[in-house]
């Protein structure tokens, strides 16, 4: 960090009007107390207004109304990487303002620092997991985050894992995104618990008029589910190191074993780790549990059939 990069962060760090000592400010910004006593008479000379009191420290004078918000070149790049990844997997009107954030920011910049934020840039990215959101997901989503917002109850046609559909009505409480897929977090009033819905599970969401009051303290997480299912599965030599660089989107661990790679996996329900076994085809054996096996050989033998049966046109 530049000592101007320095001088900013302090200020702003004293924008929290609390009383903050040199040994504070001197192992936040990872410095010596000398260094500090220097950037605040530095800063006072500067015409900052700040207090200092023998035994509490420093703070900024209470009428003293800080100039427009100044970015740092890295805390300019948290920004812009940021807003990229919302603007892939939001909805158009938070995809509207990731837009304009991140256009406001550079313009803020001075060139040069603008110049250095694009070269930055365009070698680094982050991508969600699944890019392309599920039909439907984006139109749920703005429905959605307008009732949570709003505090009003909803009513969801959902399918269930099964593509059993069933309508209920939900408090919602909040939207995560977690392992490429938007959740719904709410109170189910009929069953008198919190659960979660996958977005591109649902066929249709309506907005009600009966408002609720979400709980306070309430922190967006998904609710406790069953407790997860263990998967070990065993690799061939041949991919054990694609395998280690192309993980589940699970919790996994990985230990060498003579015949390859030794991997455990928890997930939810063993539906879920079928997709990413099916990946890799011949190279990866389940060891347990003995039904995940068995339900991978019938997935397979059914593939086999399809394309046994299948007329094509060749």
């Amino acid at each position: 960090m530049t000592r101007s990069d320095r001088l900013r962060g302090l200020v702003h760090t004293l924008q929290t009007r609390r009383w903050l000592r040199a040994a504070d400010l001197a192992e936040h910004f990872g410095v010596s107390r000398r260094t500090v006593y220097r950037d605040v008479q530095a800063l006072y000379d500067a015409g900052i207004p700040i207090v200092a009191l023998p035994g509490k420290g420093y703070r900024l004078d209470d009428a003293y109304v800080l100039p427009p918000l100044l970015l740092t070149l890295d805390e300019a790049e948290v920004v812009l990487l940021g807003t990229a990844g919302l603007a892939d997997a939001a909805d158009e009107p938070l995809r509207a303002a990731a837009r304009s954030v991140r256009e406001k920011v550079t313009a803020a910049l001075p060139a040069e620092q603008r110049d250095a934020l694009t070269h930055r840039t365009a070698g680094l990215r982050f991508v969600p997991i699944h890019t392309a959101a599920p039909p439907g997901e984006g139109a749920h989503l703005s429905v959605l985050r307008r009732a949570v917002e709003a505090g009003r109850a909803v009513r969801l046609t959902y399918r269930d894992r099964g593509a059993v559909a069933t309508t209920c009505t939900v408090h919602p409480y909040g939207l995560i995104q977690q392992g490429g897929a938007w959740h719904l977090i709410g109170r189910d009033p009929t069953r008198q618990r919190v659960r979660s819905f996958r977005l591109a599970w649902m066929d249709e969401v309506a907005v009600l008029e009966d408002r609720f009051e979400r709980p306070a303290g309430y922190r967006s997480a998904l609710p406790d589910g069953p407790a997860p299912v263990t998967v070990q599965v065993l690799f061939d030599p041949d991919v054990a190191d694609r395998v280690r660089v192309a993980p589940a989107f699970h919790p996994a661990e990985t230990t060498p074993h003579p015949d390859g790679l030794l991997v455990t996996l928890k997930v939810p329900h063993e539906d879920a780790a079928i997709p990413w076994l099916l990946s890799w085809g011949a190279h990866v054996r389940v060891l347990e549990p003995a039904g995940l096996r068995h339900r991978l050989a019938r997935e397979a033998a059914r593939i086999i059939a399809r394309y046994r049966t299948e007329r094509t046109l060749l």
